[in-house]
C-alpha cells in the first residue's frame, strides 16, 4: 500500500523550495519529536540555516496527557537559541488533528515570544479537530479510516511515508 504514497525524499526537496524564499536572518527551525525532528534535521541541513536546530517533545503539553500518560521514551526539548523575535518554522511530519501543533506552540511560548510562527509539514492527512493549517506542505494525502500515516527513517537515513493500522 505504501507504493501509492508519494516519495518522502522528493517531498522534502519540494518543501525546501517552498520555504527557501521566505527565509531571513531571524529564521529558525524547530522540529517536533520524532518524525518532525527527523524532517527538521534534513530541512535545516538542506536550507543551510545559521541558527541551530531546535527540538521539542510536546508530551507534557498535550491535552490528552492525563488520559494517555507519558510516552515510553520521552525526549528532552532543546531550543539552543533565544526564541524572542525569531521567525520560527515549526516542523512536523504528518498533520492530522492539530493537537500536536497546539501543544508545540504552547511549549514554544515557554521559551519566549517569537516574532512569527509558521508550520511546515511533510504531509497533511486532513481530519482537523483544531483550526490549524500548514504554511508549507509537501503533500495532502487522504488516509483511510483506521489507518495511520507515519514517517519512518531507514538505517541509512532515508525517510519514507508508510501506512499502518491505527491503534
Amino acid at each position: 500500500m505504501s507504493a501509492l504514497l508519494p516519495d518522502a525524499e522528493a517531498l522534502i526537496r519540494e518543501l525546501c523550495d517552498r520555504i527557501r524564499p521566505d527565509l531571513g536572518p531571524r529564521s529558525a527551525l524547530v522540529g517536533i519529536h520524532t518524525g518532525g525532528a527527523w524532517l527538521a534535521e534534513r530541512l535545516h541541513r538542506e536550507l543551510g540555516l545559521a541558527t541551530p536546530l531546535g527540538i521539542l517533545d510536546v508530551a507534557f503539553y498535550r491535552d490528552d496527557y492525563a488520559r494517555q500518560g507519558l510516552a515510553r521514551d520521552p525526549k528532552r526539548s532543546d531550543i539552543p537559541f533565544a526564541v524572542e523575535e525569531q521567525d520560527i518554522i515549526l516542523v512536523d511530519d504528518v498533520l492530522y488533528t492539530g493537537r500536536t501543533v497546539r501543544a508545540a506552540i504552547n511549549e514554544l511560548f515557554d521559551y519566549g515570544r517569537a516574532a512569527r510562527i509558521a508550520l511546515a509539514v511533510l504531509a497533511d492527512r486532513g481530519g482537523r479537530e483544531l483550526p490549524v493549517s500548514p504554511t508549507y506542505c509537501g503533500a495532502r494525502i487522504p488516509v483511510p479510516e483506521g489507518k495511520r500515516l507515519r514517517l519512518v527513517r531507514g538505517t541509512e537515513g532515508r525517510l519514507a511515508l508508510e501506512l499502518h493500522d491505527a491503534g
